[in-house]
């Protein structure tokens, strides 16, 4: 019934099914072999032969590094008082990757707290910058109002936290901003100038004023952390920290009680005030009229309020003090008078007739004098003393332009001073060859005549005038300007003096008693019976020296008068005063201007004594 196996067949079963094992065997060892060939290859081609390279890759993935901006330095004037502070600040930062929807986020977070479209602008581009797992700043300066309500719906914003960190702030606001200027964001135009890993993590740089001059000082030295990540760039620990090295404190020449002064006393006026110490340089007040709060530009000031800035007629964006560029006026006659003396073309004696006009040989023209009835005989005293124009008609006349502009530019007309802050214009000091150059048009003789007067194609700076006046105090050493005093290691409390500058110049002079007759003049201008600003002179408890100036704004006809009351305020006369005091030793050298203020003696000159008193004179508030 059933079939029997023989033995053989059971023998020969038993024999293929051990060579189908075996050959199975080998082949799962050949697949074997095959595969570990494979891998050992790919081991020698990552390990080996492009070891470097995927090194490289795998640092970068694990290790991210992340800088450290370093905090800002501190800005004093010369008694310790704080003009830019850094203060804590909270914002608003947002992870991208951690957000589901940007854009319905945004529209969320603006029903919680103040997001303006500038916000948004700025966000977008930092966007652009960033990874997706870096936070990215979308609001600086929250309120405490803002930051309670953001904390109350913090649980519908994943992925938007506060974060710390600090911002610049200006306490004195508008009485230092064209002085000390300020910091701004950094732009693209300001990273592609820099392209130095310095700024890495700094969001600010300074924009105007000190804040640009020393950015270097002020800026410090960046830190960096090398942060652990995953493989989705989260933080894990920190594997090393070099710790961001602040930047130096500024210790200025400037006297903020005399700044502060200086703007009150200017008033709703425009104008400007710079006031030096002749020895030195030092920069005790540099003020112009109007200003403008710094602290909006900070983090980025609305738009708006920008354009209103900018549009402005009074223009207080406009720093007048460096950039500002004005006929001197009178204020030059001084300068002119000293010029005849040294270059042997009148004496102190000479006596000039001034019947109320001056002709030159051969013209109709009359150049009219201020005082219409004329000053009579007027030797170089009283002609400075009295601002006799007709005086320095004549004068100007027999020393020609030429003589006049090589003399004038040893006090600085025409040239930049070099002050330690940006933005400063050079004026205009003509000359024949300039006339050549600019205008391709020949010099008359015409434009000689109102030059000796400080009229014409001639224009200065407060901060010429200022020099100017300085240099005459000095008897011809002509200083630098300086902002900057000190500065100061933040940690060691150490300050490193700047180094004195030698003086840029000194005008030669051949006799001391050329100074003295030009000196004395100014002194019988604030002091004299007949002295144009004898009124501010007045009850001096030290002797000044001074000249007021008034710039014409448009020019009148041969025939025409000037009518104050009949010309609007834009068109009125500027006022100009330069003066220094002591005039047996000057601690003060001081230039003022008023726009449209009508007159040196009534507009400018008090100022000027006010502030004198306040620095002379302890006990004056």
């Amino acid at each position: 019934m059933y079939a029997r196996i023989s033995e053989s067949d059971r023998l020969r079963d038993y024999i293929r099914e051990t060579r189908l094992l075996q050959n199975r065997m080998f082949v799962a060892a050949a697949a074997v072999l095959l595969l570990m060939f494979v891998v050992l290859a790919r081991l020698i081609y990552l390990q080996v032969l492009n070891q470097e390279h995927y090194l490289t890759l795998s640092q970068n993935n694990r290790i991210s590094v992340v800088a450290i901006p370093p905090a800002r330095g501190l800005i004093y004037d010369r008694n310790g008082v704080l003009l830019a502070r850094n203060l804590p600040a909270f914002g608003l930062e947002v992870i991208p990757e951690q957000v589901a929807d940007i854009e319905a986020t945004l529209r969320a977070l603006h029903e919680v707290v103040a997001i303006s479209p500038a916000d948004v602008k700025r966000f977008r581009r930092l966007l652009k910058q960033k990874r997706t797992t870096r936070g990215v700043l979308l609001r600086l300066r929250l309120s405490e109002e803002e930051l309670a309500r953001f904390a109350v719906n913090r649980p519908r914003f994943h992925g938007v936290d506060i974060v710390a960190g600090v911002t610049r702030d200006y306490p004195l606001g508008a009485s230092t901003a064209h002085a000390v200027g300020y910091v701004g964001r950094i732009s693209e135009d300001d990273l592609d100038q820099l392209g130095d890993s310095n700024y890495s993590g700094t969001t600010h740089i300074g924009k105007t004023g000190i804040e640009q001059a020393y950015e270097d000082v002020l800026h410090g030295t960046v830190g960096f952390e090398q942060i652990e990540t995953n493989a989705q760039g989260h933080r894990l620990r920190i594997l090393k920290r070099t710790p961001a090295r602040a930047g130096r404190n500024l210790h200025l020449n400037i006297d903020m009680s005399l700044q502060q002064l200086a703007g009150q006393e200017l008033g709703g006026n425009r104008g400007a005030v710079v006031a030096l110490d002749p020895a030195t340089g030092a920069v005790l007040a540099l003020v112009s009229q109007p200003a403008f709060d710094p602290n909006p530009f900070v983090n980025g000031i609305e738009p708006g309020d920008y354009q209103a800035l900018q549009s402005s007629p009074d223009q207080p964006l406009y720093n007048r003090a460096l950039r500002g560029q004005y006929p001197p006026g009178s204020t030059i006659k001084p300068f002119v008078a000293l010029a005849g003396l040294e270059l042997g073309v009148t004496d102190a004696q000479r006596g000039t007739f001034c019947p109320g006009w001056f002709q030159l040989p051969g013209q109709e023209r009359r150049y009219r004098d201020w005082k219409e009835e004329g000053h009579g005989v007027m030797d170089m005293t009283h002609a400075i003393s009295e601002s006799c124009d007709v005086y320095f008609y004549e004068l100007a006349q027999r020393l020609g332009i030429d003589r006049m502009h090589n003399f004038l530019a040893q006090f600085g007309f025409g040239q930049k001073s070099a002050i330690d802050a940006p933005g400063e214009l050079t004026g205009l000091l003509p000359s024949s060859a300039w006339k050549r150059r600019a205008r391709n048009q020949p010099w008359f003789p015409g434009e000689t005549v109102i030059t000796g007067i400080g009229q014409g194609y001639m224009l200065a700076t407060p901060l010429q005038l200022a020099v100017a006046a300085a240099t005459l105090a000095n008897r011809g050493v002509r200083m630098p300007p300086r902002i900057v005093s000190t500065i100061e290691n933040p940690l060691t409390r150490n300050k490193l003096a700047q180094a004195a500058l030698p003086p840029l110049y000194t005008v030669p002079s051949g006799k001391a008693a050329n100074w003295d007759t030009v000196i004395t003049g100014m002194t019988e201008v604030m002091h004299g019976e007949r002295g144009t600003a004898r009124g501010s002179g007045a009850g001096a408890a030290y002797r000044i020296a001074g000249k007021t100036g008034t710039a014409q704004v448009f020019g009148l006809k041969q025939d025409e008068k000037y009518d104050k009351d009949k010309v609007p305020l834009h068109l009125r006369d500027h006022g100009l005063f330069i003066a220094f005091a002591p005039v047996e030793n000057p601690r003060i050298a001081i230039a003022v201007i008023v726009e449209n203020g009508g007159s040196g003696s009534g507009a400018a000159a008090p100022i000027a004594r006010k502030l004198m008193d306040h620095y002379l004179l302890p006990s004056v508030p």
